[in-house]
């Protein structure tokens, strides 16, 4: 039986000191019991010889520091898995909230997870559809990956994200494929676009969705990633299916992640954020990617919004580091209504030349993407020089390019949230497009694929 304790010298909004505890460790969890007999847990965030300081993860309020009892439990924050999580609804801290069942658990994992050993990593090589041309043909997405999406305030950031999630799959395999999908500090209405989104389209079935909600405390909000990740990882690793982690909205966490740490007294870095958020948020993304001897993978799209719509922001920032590449949303195009708004000129995959090709996608992929970006760059600067000096100081084939540069947007990018295109679908629809430049000025691209595409109607 767990020793208690009723020594709460004092509270301070989240945060409580406990004095004169024995082997209490860092990151232990406690739960606090009320004169009344309800119980709230709570987490060690740092021990000073018999001092320790918890956070609890609801409201302090109704704690009375003379007849409040503390019991530390021996363990760390765990969730229990299994495989009957698929197509379940869980809060931030792992508890159901679909009015389902509690899982019977297969075993319990720290919700920390262990570093990937990097000698023990698979190379991202193989390309996961997601039914989205701006992605798909130009910033591909490779299994394994960490790409995020750079959003702003506004912007279609969740439909974007409903749609890669109801739309992703691993072609030409029937290797099982499973979605986790982990909201932080979202808006009931978000929460239910979600669950009701992959209901409607049947993908819940392959899905386990972690929801935390904006009015919940931000302890939960730094605990949701963490417990989607472990899930992923059950399900990647133990089951050897290719799971697809989406994380929306970091910006929440990272904020989150500033509160608490404010509420430490902490020394404030840049904006107010903690110095160890690029730590901290490397400590999610890396949780990604592919282990030698596994089937399985983890490949993670983290979802922000970046404030002031500023990428050299702190969080926009440090993940840019951390992971290989990024998507951007762009606000004009929104104006344009092109969805999804995705810019693809400053968008880039790192990893895009892994995952495709010969056997992977089609032969002229690589060629026909050059191609695209370098078309659409030299149509977006004719079009600049039309405004400024009207279109009669364009040559015939500036009007071309800034003609292209309009049908791409209209035709390429702008696909609406409900086509699922192939790849095949994306290429052809690149090479009709292509078809309003002349031969001649396609330079990026091989005779041979010339020979077989330009000309086909």
């Amino acid at each position: 039986m767990p020793k208690e304790y009723r020594t709460i010298q004092e509270v301070a909004g989240p945060l409580m000191l406990v004095r004169g505890v024995e082997n209490v460790t860092y990151n232990e969890l406690g739960e606090i019991e009320l004169q009344n007999g309800e119980t709230r847990r709570c987490k060690v965030l740092e021990i000073d010889g018999g001092n320790a300081l918890v956070q609890l993860f609801e409201n302090s309020a109704g704690i009375n520091l003379d007849s409040s009892k503390v019991r530390f439990l021996g363990r760390t924050m765990e969730l229990g898995v299994s495989e009957d999580m698929l197509s379940r609804v869980f809060d931030g801290l792992g508890r159901p909230m679909d009015g389902g069942p509690d899982i019977l658990p297969e075993k319990r994992l720290d919700v920390n997870g262990l570093p990937m050993n990097p000698a023990a990593r698979n190379y991202p090589q193989e390309f996961i559809q997601t039914g989205i041309s701006a992605i798909d043909g130009l910033n591909t997405l490779v299994r394994g990956q960490k790409l995020p999406i750079f959003s702003a305030s506004g912007l279609p950031h969740a439909e974007l994200a409903a749609q890669i999630a109801r739309q992703a799959k691993v072609r030409g395999t029937d290797e099982p494929f499973a979605v986790v999908f982990a909201a932080m500090g979202i808006t009931f209405e978000e929460a239910n676009f979600f669950i009701e989104s992959f209901k409607e389209t049947g993908a819940i079935d392959r899905t386990v969705l972690f929801v935390n909600l904006a009015n919940d405390p931000a302890v939960e909000r730094i605990a949701t990633p963490r417990m989607a990740l472990t899930a992923a990882e059950y399900l990647a690793f133990d089951k050897g299916m290719h799971v697809l982690v989406i994380l929306t909205d970091i910006t929440n966490y990272a904020d989150a992640l500033r509160e608490i740490s404010a509420a430490r007294k902490e020394v404030p870095g840049r904006r107010g954020y903690p110095g160890y958020m690029y730590t901290d948020l490397a400590s999610l993304y890396e949780r990604a990617g592919r282990q030698k001897g596994k089937n399985g993978s983890i490949t993670m799209i983290p979802i922000l919004t970046m404030p002031e719509d500023d990428k050299t922001h702190p969080i926009p920032d440090l993940t840019g580091y951390i992971t290989e590449g990024q998507i951007i949303l762009s606000r004009e195009l929104y104006r344009k209504n092109v969805t999804p708004p995705i810019d693809v000129l400053p968008s880039l995959s790192r990893l895009k030349d892994k995952g495709i090709g010969e056997g992977k996608t089609r032969a002229d992929h690589a060629n026909t993407m050059n191609q695209l970006f370098s078309a659409y760059a030299r149509g977006k600067e004719a079009k600049e020089l039309m405004v400024v000096l009207g279109e009669a100081a364009l040559t015939d084939i500036d009007k071309l390019y800034a003609k292209f540069a309009d049908e791409f947007e209209r035709e390429y990018v702008s696909q609406g949230y409900h086509a699922d295109r192939s790849i095949e679908e994306t290429l052809d629809i690149g090479w009709k497009l292509l078809r309003i430049l002349p031969r001649s000025e396609l330079k990026r691209i091989k005779d041979e694929y010339l020979d077989e595409y330009y000309s086909a109607d």
